[in-house]
């Protein structure tokens, strides 16, 4: 596991990006992985089928919270097609390092909350 990549999660989960409430949200969703107890909470501001703002709230390991506020840069400006276009594979690449299933599972809650508020 390369340092680098460690750090970045690291610096992303001790200062989150687009993390707290987001007012003005017209999708909010709750998403938890009950195997381990992380928990996220993600507010998409949509402007017609593009994603104008998005925020997060949650508490959880390293992985699911640094995943979380790496996906908010990744996705915002980008239409609610491509968002559901990107996979498990993207996540593993913003991550940059290979991730034992138990722990893809924390890495891949944030995608979900996305996939899911989107499609609820």
């Amino acid at each position: 596991m390369s340092d680098m990549y460690m750090q970045n999660i690291l610096d992303h989960f001790k200062n989150p990006e687009n993390y707290g409430e987001l007012k003005d949200a017209n999708v909010v969703q709750v998403e938890h992985n009950p195997l381990c107890g992380d928990k996220i909470t993600v507010y998409m501001l949509f402007d017609g089928d593009l994603l104008k703002d998005v925020h997060f709230i949650g508490n959880g390991c390293a992985i699911s919270q640094a995943a979380m506020s790496m996906l908010t840069e990744e996705i915002k400006g980008k239409t609610k097609a491509e968002i559901m276009a990107l996979d498990k594979n993207f996540v593993e690449n913003l991550l940059g390092i290979q991730l034992s299933p138990a722990r893809l599972k924390c890495a891949l809650l944030s995608l979900q909350a996305v996939h899911n508020g989107i499609n609820s």
